[in-house]
């Protein structure tokens, strides 16, 4: 590595190391050990950084129950972003919707319902009948709909998961997990977060019937604002929840619990515990420059060099002092320089724990110097390398 480039690196490596520490000395965290929960699988993750916090049998395949209409909702979302529907459309009711068994919306057959009105149903009154006319909106019938949401579970890394219908209930293909949900609940909040308000509103009335949302942690915590409840014989009891508290958010999953207050009460565990002892931090914005790398060869000497993308970590409170952070680049750069292109990582770690290791890429573009440029540079070059 050239000497210059030494002398940046360290550089950079203090001047982060000081922007993440704030002051020198370390002072030790002490965390308990994390509550027991009365589920068959449960995990708390953060949706900033995808960290898991806590987690048993998070892997585990089991019937979701109606949390699978967060993905019949997250699918519907996806269509009113990229314009091939709208809220104002109004969606046919047909016989299969209307017969639909289980929680319903109450809508009726021959009638025709907004998509809005629709989603309602999906989100607060978990209705099936409002779930199978929106995937056949959608997709023409419940079948092709559920081709596409096994489509976009894999899109979105749900490793684990299978859907049969849109609606949650119960089939021998129909599965999930407790990870695979809280991924699915991420992309929820982080991708249409104009739509997410509907997972936090407490009451839905369609046809005259007001119906309340089942998630009851509405009522019993304003920092949750979101996302599903599922209960069937065969799932037990089910919950998926998202509650922000100052720049912290987390996402609670539970399944296989005995009883509706049972759920609610376990996620509220798992929430509390996570705010206690845990905080979500961005330690690099997107584009912003950690440093200048030099340039052999180019029209210019230096490019601007960072990350695309917002870094979070997810750590212990109070440790923030403790973080370390290098920048490790690459010892010869040369031109041309795209925009993107990899130069380097950075890491960060905590206690010996590597928590980011993320490329490090060109914020701008060096094209290549003209030939007397490129003729004198590798000359100094070599002489950097003869000498290093």
């Amino acid at each position: 590595m050239a000497l210059t480039t030494v002398l940046r690196f360290l550089s950079v490596v203090l001047v982060l190391a000081l922007a993440l520490a704030g002051k020198v000395m370390a002072q030790s965290v002490l965390i308990p050990s994390p509550p027991q929960i009365a589920g068959s699988s449960y995990v708390l993750m953060d949706p900033k950084s995808g960290s898991i916090i806590m987690e048993e049998n998070s892997h585990e395949r089991l019937p979701p129950a109606s949390l699978t209409k967060m993905m019949t909702a997250y699918i519907v979302e996806r269509e009113l972003d990229e314009g091939r529907i709208s809220m104002s459309d109004m969606v046919p009711i047909s016989v299969k919707a209307w017969q639909t068994e289980g929680s319903r919306t109450f809508v009726q057959e021959g009638t025709e319902v907004s998509v809005e009105d629709l989603l309602k149903g999906v989100i607060i009154q978990s209705g099936n009948d409002a779930s199978v006319a929106l995937a056949e909106f959608v997709a023409g019938s419940e079948g092709a709909f559920v081709d596409i949401m096994n489509q976009q579970a894999q899109l979105l890394g749900m490793k684990d998961t299978s859907f049969a219908n849109a609606t949650g209930l119960p089939s021998e293909d129909h599965y999930s997990t407790a990870y695979d949900l809280a991924l699915l609940a991420r992309a929820i909040i982080n991708d249409y977060p104009e739509n997410y308000p509907l997972y936090a509103e407490k009451h839905f009335t369609y046809n005259n019937i007001r119906q309340p949302n089942r998630n009851s942690l509405l009522w019993r915590d304003d920092s949750v604002d979101g996302l599903k409840t599922g209960h069937t014989e065969e799932a037990g009891y089910c919950l998926v929840a998202s509650a922000k508290r100052e720049d912290t958010r987390f996402i609670a999953v539970v399944m296989g619990t005995s009883s509706s207050q049972s759920r609610a009460q376990e996620v509220q565990k798992m929430l509390n515990y996570g705010f206690r002892y845990y905080e979500s931090e961005r330690l690099f914005r997107s584009g912003q420059e950690l440093m200048e790398a030099r340039i052999w060869g180019g029209q210019a000497d230096q490019v601007s060099v960072g990350l695309t993308e917002d870094v979070f970590v997810t750590i212990p409170r109070g440790s923030r002092n403790q973080l370390e952070s290098t920048v490790d680049l690459d010892s010869v750069i040369k031109a041309p320089i795209n925009v993107g292109d990899e130069l380097g990582r950075v890491k960060v770690s905590l206690n010996g724990t590597v928590l980011v290791d993320e490329p490090v890429l060109a914020l701008t573009e060096v094209p290549e110097g003209g030939l007397f440029k490129r003729l004198w540079d590798a000359i100094k070059l070599f002489f950097v390398q003869l000498f290093q």
